[in-house]
């Protein structure tokens, strides 16, 4: 039997459940016991060496409460380009916990102004 090649999309699908489940900050352990698996099985689906059914989708989808259809959002555009290039950045970035912890202490800020300040002061810091 001919082993299967791993799909960019699979690992695509993947890094956005990882994107997602940390924006809610959820453990791999805490989504694997919503859907029944073991935290193994979150890891290999994160990391595209499993693929993940159309239904287990649906489940994940809901358990993180997206449409499903975030989970494949700009692939048609990607289609053909190397895995490497498939997912930008910034992207990447995101999946990271302290990311999300930006992420988190931005959105809580009210001040519109302060926002802009800060965009401004990292963007910035950036160019240096």
């Amino acid at each position: 039997m001919k082993k299967r090649r791993q799909d960019p999309r699979d690992a695509e699908i993947g890094r956005r459940v990882r994107a997602q489940r940390l924006h809610r900050g959820m453990s791999q352990m805490v989504l694997a016991d919503h859907l029944d698996l073991t935290f193994q099985q979150v890891q290999k689906y994160e990391k595209g060496t499993n693929r993940i059914s159309a239904g287990r989708l649906q489940r994940i989808a809901e358990v993180l409460t997206v449409p499903i259809m975030f989970f494949y959002s700009g692939m048609e555009e990607n289609r053909g380009k190397r895995e490497v290039d498939s997912v930008d950045v910034e992207f990447k970035f995101l999946q990271t916990g302290d990311a999300m912890r930006l992420v988190r202490a931005y959105s809580s800020i009210k001040r519109r102004s302060v926002q802009l300040e800060l965009v401004k002061l990292t963007e910035s810091l950036a160019d240096d």
